[in-house]
Formats: C-alpha cells, structure tokens, sequence
C-alpha cells in the first residue's frame, strides 16, 4: 500500500483487475455497450410512461423512478470505470470518491425499497382489486415514493460520512472498481469491527427486511392467483408479477452476498464482479424484462415509434 503523510489521500488509486490485466480491454467493451444500452431502454420507459394515457397508473410511476433510479445508480460509476479501464493512471480523488460514495448508495438503499413498494403495488392490485384505486391513490403513489427517496439518502448519508471518518493510514489503493463502503472499510487501519457490525446491521434493514417483504407480498399474491378459476386470468397475474421477481432476485441476490457478510471476509475479486451485476446489468436488463413481458409497454413503445418516424 502507497502511504503518505495525511490521513486521507487526495487520491485514490483503483486497483481494479491490476492481478488480471487481460480482462481490461474485454470489461471496457462490455460497460461501452452495456451503458448505452441501460441509458436507452430506461429513457424509453421513462418516455412512454409519461406520454402513453394508458401507463398512467400506479405501477407504471413506480417503474418511471425505477428507471431513473437506474440511469443514474449506472451514471454514478460507469463513466470513471471506462476513463480508468481506458487509461494508465487508475485513479479517482478523494472529492470524487466521497461524491461517488454518496450518491452510488443512495440510489442502492432508494432502489432496495422501491422494489418492496412495488410489490405492496402488485399485492394491492390482484388481492384487493376493488379497492386498487382508493388505496393506491396518486397522493399515496407519491408520499410512498417520496418516504423511499427520503430514507434512501439518509441511510447513504449516515453510513457513508461513518465509512469516511474511518483512519485510513495514508493508505490510497483501493482493490476495487469504484468507492464503495464495504472496500473502504476493509481497507482502512484501526479497529473497525464497530463499523462492520454498524454496517450489518442497517443492510440488515435496507435488504432482508425489504425482501422479506417482497416474498411475504408475493405468497399472498401466489396464494390469490390460484383461487383464480380462470387459467387466462391466473396467466395475466402472473404475467405482470414475474417481471418484478425477476428483478428483485437480479439485484438483491449480488448485493446481499455484498452487503451481509464481514467486508474483511470478503474475498478479492468477489466485490468488483457483484457490483458490476446489481450496478450495471441489472439496471440495463430491467427495460428490456419489463418490456418483453408486458403488451402495454410493448404497444406503447410502438406507438412511440411510428410516432417519431411519421413525424420525420
């Protein structure tokens, strides 16, 4: 490790794949396709929920964040990724980091609780569908959404300023892609067992206790759907509920496996290949599992389509 005289670097060095440079050149091509492709089909849902009548509904607002969610957790990182893995010199400054810190956990902690409300959304709709409109209601749409970004930011605000205050030693390589707080932890020098457990702990209520209401959501929606007589209407229900488990497992299983264990007993490489699945595929899978199962959404990219190439 690079030491220097202050305790906080100006800079950190991003060690990255440094022990596998041949996966260098095939990872940027990756991020180079995937990162278009995320920014692309999320500014698409964005557009044809907003513009489509039909997708005015509650499901469709709560997938509308869902995307801009996505667009910028990927934002966060991906641009220093391609600049680094493009680049000799691996680094991001200190400024930087903390503001990629920030905000990287910020859409993490709002995303993991947004996936929760929409299945409260999908649990409304098929076990309560007289009363679907009342209880999802566009004030409480909003005051949801609204309690998610709130707690969001103060779960990201609280863990990392805790992570900074850490004494790093002037130690500035970082054995990751990115400034994220399990790395930050486990490299930082002094006892550090109070931030682990800290840390546990409020993942702890950011991830398993979302999930665990995902699933107990999703056992009363399973429990309803086959008391449905009808097996065109069982498929519909479960058409429009398969898309968001299909999400939820994309990012939940990587980031748990990130997130709930001891970042000292994190192996190396384990947290750079997980953070690039719950921060890039799944953000750029998200549009195209919502949209290939989902007839409004295809018909209302259609119509989007013919719409612009008529206008031109």
């Amino acid at each position: 490790m690079a030491l220097i005289n202050k305790s906080h670097p100006e800079e950190f060095i991003l060690l990255g794949f440094a022990d596998c440079p041949w996966l260098e050149l095939p990872l940027f091509v990756f991020l180079l396709m995937t990162y278009p492709m995320a920014m692309t089909g999320n500014i698409a849902i964005i557009l044809v929920s907003s513009l489509d009548p039909r997708l005015h509904s509650p499901m469709y607002f709560f997938l509308t964040n869902l995307s801009l969610l996505d667009m910028c957790y990927t934002t966060s990182i991906v641009p220093q990724m391609l600049f680094n893995l493009g680049s000799a010199k691996k680094t991001i400054s200190y400024v930087g980091c903390t503001i990629q810190l920030y905000f990287f956990h910020i859409m993490g902690g709002t995303e993991c609780l947004l996936l929760a409300v929409m299945s409260l959304d999908r649990y409304v709709a098929i076990c309560k569908p007289l009363r679907y409109t009342l209880i999802m209601s566009r004030r409480i749409c909003i005051l949801l959404v609204s309690t998610v970004w709130l707690t969001g930011v103060i779960y990201a605000v609280s863990e990392a300023t805790v992570t900074l205050q850490l004494p790093l030693c002037g130690l500035n390589k970082l054995d990751h892609l990115v400034c994220e707080i399990p790395v930050l932890i486990k490299t930082a020098c002094g006892e550090k067992g109070a931030n682990e457990l800290t840390l546990s702990v409020v993942c702890t209520f950011m991830l398993a206790v979302p999930l665990c209401l995902i699933l107990a959501s999703y056992a009363c929606i399973g429990h309803a759907v086959f008391k449905i007589k009808s097996s065109k209407g069982q498929k519909k229900a479960f058409g429009t509920c398969s898309s968001h488990l299909i999400v939820v497992f994309l990012f939940y299983g990587p980031a748990i496996s990130m997130y709930l264990q001891s970042p000292s007993s994190i192996s190396r490489n384990q947290p750079k290949f997980m953070t690039l699945f719950y921060a890039v595929v799944t953000p750029a899978l998200n549009p195209f599992i919502y949209t290939l199962r989902n007839k409004d959404v295809k018909g209302a990219l259609g119509n989007l389509g013919r719409s612009i190439f008529t206008s031109q």
